[in-house]
């Protein structure tokens, strides 16, 4: 097992060696729009001339290639490497629904019964997530972003995994529950951790009449400034509620590409301008 896992390494550092910088999405709690922020991102960042590919590190439950519209595309072969599908685009897409019959196919570890399987998920997992982003040809990118599944432990696999992080974003909606579990992701983060958190991103942050653009709070104000403020981040961007986003996620279209004048797609790009703003600092610093 060792041994496969050097190999595994080194096919790592060869696969990522075109690519300048690693993005990682994280929200430690489902449901609050990690996935839809994630794909958007990376649209925004290839909408801007950069070259773009997102790994959907949901292993038993992706999604991205249904959001990206490449759910149904199977990917090549060539080099020994696997070529990711693109989208509408531009952006380079793997994930694990690229290779399951269906929507509805779950991803079944081998075990002697799958009442046992839980004891080799979690490496199963992490040696799955190796081998897509090792195997998947690449090329040369400005930005890979990763879009890790829900848990405070995701990013500490992730870090086990790519030996290169440039930067992880936390998407969170205003509850006060989404808030708690996101700031046990980042401590976990930055406690066990070299990555640097670039900071929160406040999903659903309101809701915009389309025809006056007048706000109405979905949550009660000032949680995310407060969490914010506790953990020392910077609010990266706050996205409004729009249900065309959701709609063009469930159709695989892209939001930004499509509604670019709308108030979310406008925060979005403002959040891919941001993060690259950091990013690019942070490897221009000495």
């Amino acid at each position: 097992m060792l041994g496969q896992i050097s190999v595994q390494s080194e096919r790592m550092r060869d696969g990522l060696a075109g690519i300048r910088h690693i993005v990682a999405v994280m929200s430690g709690k489902g449901g609050v729009g990690k996935s839809t922020v994630a794909i958007n991102l990376a649209a925004a960042w290839a909408r801007d001339g950069k070259a773009v590919g997102i790994v959907d590190g949901d292993i038993n439950g992706p999604t991205i290639g249904r959001m990206a519209g490449v759910g149904r595309v199977r990917a090549g072969i060539s080099g020994g490497r696997v070529v990711p599908p693109r989208t509408a685009g531009g952006v380079k897409v793997m994930t694990m629904d690229l290779f399951l019959n269906d929507d509805t196919a779950p991803v079944v570890w081998d075990a002697p019964t799958q009442n046992n399987g839980f004891a080799w998920r979690g490496l199963m997992e992490a040696g799955a997530l190796r081998e897509l982003v090792a195997d998947t040809e690449w090329g040369a990118l400005d930005y890979l972003v990763v879009d890790l599944p829900p848990g405070s432990d995701r990013l500490p696999n992730l870090a086990d995994v790519v030996p290169r992080i440039s930067g992880a974003v936390a998407v969170t909606v205003p509850s006060s529950v989404s808030l708690g579990i996101v700031g046990k992701s980042v401590r976990m983060a930055r406690k066990y951790l070299e990555t640097p958190i670039l900071g929160l991103v406040e999903n659903m942050a309101a809701c915009v009449c389309p025809a006056c653009g007048h706000e109405d709070e979905l949550y009660p104000g000032g949680h995310v400034k407060k969490l914010a403020e506790e953990l020392d981040l910077e609010i990266l961007g706050h996205i409004p509620f729009d249900p065309l986003l959701a709609a063009a996620a469930d159709e695989g279209r892209s939001y930004v590409d499509e509604h670019t004048d709308r108030p979310a797609a406008r925060a979005i790009m403002d959040l891919a301008q941001r993060i690259h703003t950091l990013i690019t600092e942070t490897a221009t610093t000495p």
